[in-house]
């Protein structure tokens, strides 16, 4: 076992601090991995506060993790050293169940294996995430980091990325339909840039005006102020495709009512509960759905068009011992867009 350095939860709502958790080296299908860099996600802070339920502490946060191949098992064909790669939500499934056979372990019959704050199969050991100097993953669950992506940038594409990619992918986003993207932060800024880069004309819908000059800087050719419940009337029926990310309490209802016919709302935030009529949806066969990050193909498809269009997430990196501030930072929204650790101020501790 590797004694690893860590900042961890000890119980929930506690401040992450420094901490030292074991890694095993190695087993036969298996790659050691030294992080460089890991995103932070707002559901990093959910459950190192246990507002989610069923929280294992210590707890060590984070799954947008980019390293390097530092040590491989004998068997590990996929992989070398010095390889640049990654880690997102998940690091092992079932992989028998009809959706682990199709490639979409994130749906696993018998539930994927967090890459933290879940329990490893077999030994049910807690798993640790990003917010630590390794770790070690079956090679079947690690992603290539192509080329031409600054590494910062490329972790929160390992959850932010493919939550928005997957959806717009699935549900048949073409090239030049409208779509509206509802908030703007980790997961919007996203979707604005990889809509834009499959061809979509995107609107912002926002409760910020002052989110006006962003929104059109990431790619979006349009931007709403939904505080003026107006708007709702102005463009009834204007968009092909809504991608609904925000977390907040919000009125599906007046959302539906901006989708054509036959139009798709996909949710990807998760809100407190809101009432549905079904009239919103009966009356143009409208349908709203929901969409959960993505499998190991598609992510890696997802990363492999982040850059070939040179597509990343705007980031602030910061030190480990800055992540209780960023915690509280991001419950403000005072992030543009995405905080990423440099996990060598960790590792220089």
């Amino acid at each position: 076992m590797l004694d690893t350095p860590a900042y961890a939860a000890e119980a929930a709502k506690a401040p992450l601090g420094p901490s030292s958790i074991q890694r095993r080296e190695p087993g036969p299908r298996e790659v050691l991995i030294d992080i460089l860099y890991c995103g932070v996600c707002h559901s990093d802070i959910h459950q190192a506060r246990d507002e989610w339920g069923d929280a294992i502490f210590p707890m060590v946060p984070g799954h947008e993790i980019i390293g390097r191949i530092a040590r491989v098992g004998g068997e590990v064909q996929r992989w070398k050293l010095g390889d640049t790669v990654g880690v997102g939500c998940f690091v092992d499934s079932c992989r028998d169940c009809e959706a682990c056979k199709a490639g979409e372990q994130q749906y696993c019959a018998n539930g994927m294996t967090l890459t933290y704050n879940g329990r490893e199969r077999g030994s049910q050991a807690p798993t640790h995430g990003g917010y630590s100097t390794r770790i070690t993953v079956d090679q079947d669950y690690v992603l290539r980091v192509p080329e031409g992506i600054p590494l910062e940038r490329a972790a929160p594409l390992l959850c932010a990325g493919i939550t928005t990619y997957s959806p717009l992918k699935h549900f048949g986003l073409k090239q030049g339909d409208a779509l509206a993207v509802v908030g703007l932060g980790g997961l919007g800024h996203m979707a604005v840039k990889i809509g834009a880069a499959m061809g979509a004309r995107v609107t912002v819908l926002s409760h910020s005006p002052g989110k006006r000059e962003d929104a059109l800087a990431l790619g979006a050719s349009d931007f709403i102020a939904t505080r003026d419940p107006a708007v709702f009337s102005e463009h009834k029926g204007r968009f092909d495709m809504i991608l609904d990310t925000v977390s907040a309490a919000h009125d599906y209802n007046a959302y539906l009512g901006l989708l054509r016919r036959d139009g798709t709302m996909v949710l990807v935030g998760v809100p407190e509960p809101s009432d549905l009529a079904a009239i919103a949806l009966i009356g143009q066969r409208k349908r709203l759905a929901g969409s959960l990050i993505g499998g190991i193909q598609e992510t890696q498809e997802m990363l492999d068009f982040c850059a070939a269009h040179q597509v990343a997430a705007d980031v602030e990196v910061i030190d480990i011992a800055d992540i209780n501030t960023a915690y509280e930072r991001m419950l403000r929204s005072d992030v543009r867009y995405r905080f990423v650790i440099d996990i060598a101020s960790l590792a220089a501790r």
